[in-house]
């Protein structure tokens, strides 16, 4: 089987599945700039030295997950043997690199994305986003502990003769209490609201969290400091957004933000002469 390399630019904070236990959705790029999602992976049960990084090359062998339609969703076909880790791509000359790959096709309109997920001959499931206007960045409280269901189900799920010791070994991740969400507008002039699930997001609450003293109303208020007061007026901010497969096809609007892409602002420069 011939591998194939993808850049990973995302990786959504773990939920948990009654049948796959703790999970993460990782998606990126492949060479010629097509999106491919890679799904189901346990990322925090791999080896340390399996955890790919946000844009780090990986070479894989990967299958179309047959349980998912939509066309850009593969999984790979040997977690354990599956993968090897390749460079990263860093951040210097302005995120040129990381920006000739990720922003080879964006999208301005949500309307005209959303018509071509429902479009079954395209089903476009991951994309580039630039709003064209960001209003605002706003949270809602909701469940604080995950369902009582999955976390039974993982536990019984596991082998009995490990069950104990892997327990011991392995702590799910805390749900983040909050959904935050922007509100934008694109090309269609709709105003809309949509929640972004992103590791990157989710660490940064746990980690402001801690230093306001668990001041949650604080930790909120400096998340919105980063992804809003920072990356909105100061980066070239574009959504990586993907679809929910339980809504793709069924949902008014079926896609949520999965990423962040902020590179720094090019500021234009008048002429002195």
């Amino acid at each position: 089987m011939a591998q194939t390399k993808i850049l990973i630019t995302i990786k959504t904070y773990p939920t948990l599945s009654e049948k796959y236990d703790e999970l993460v959705c990782t998606a990126g790029f492949r060479e010629d700039g097509s999106w491919i999602r890679i799904y189901p992976v346990p990322f925090r049960k791999l080896d340390y030295e399996k955890q790919y990084r946000k844009w780090q090359w990986i070479e894989a062998d990967i299958i179309k997950n047959t349980k998912d339609f939509r066309p850009e969703s593969y999984r790979f076909a040997d977690i354990d043997k599956a993968f090897s880790l390749g460079e990263r791509i860093g951040t210097e000359n302005g995120w040129n690199e990381r920006k000739s790959i990720a922003l080879k096709n964006v999208h301005t309109d949500m309307e005209h994305l959303i018509a071509e997920a429902k479009d079954q001959t395209k089903g476009t499931s991951l994309a580039t986003l630039k709003p064209k206007v960001i209003t605002d960045f706003v949270w809602e409280e909701v469940e604080r502990e995950w369902d009582k269901k999955k976390i039974e189900a993982i536990r019984y799920n596991q082998n009995d003769l490990f069950r104990q010791e892997a327990e011991k070994l392995f702590q799910i991740a805390r749900k983040v209490p909050y959904e935050f969400s922007y509100k934008f507008t694109t090309d269609d002039g709709k105003e809309r609201k949509l929640m972004i699930e992103d590791w990157e997001l989710g660490q940064l609450y746990w980690n402001c969290l801690k230093r306001a003293n668990g001041d949650e109303s604080i930790a909120c208020r400096k998340v919105k400091q980063k992804f809003f007061d920072e990356f909105v007026t100061k980066k070239d901010l574009h959504f990586f957004m993907g679809t929910t497969k339980k809504f793709h096809y069924i949902g008014q609007n079926p896609f949520i933000i999965i990423g962040a892409f902020y590179p720094p602002k090019i500021e234009s420069q008048l002429s002195l002469f």
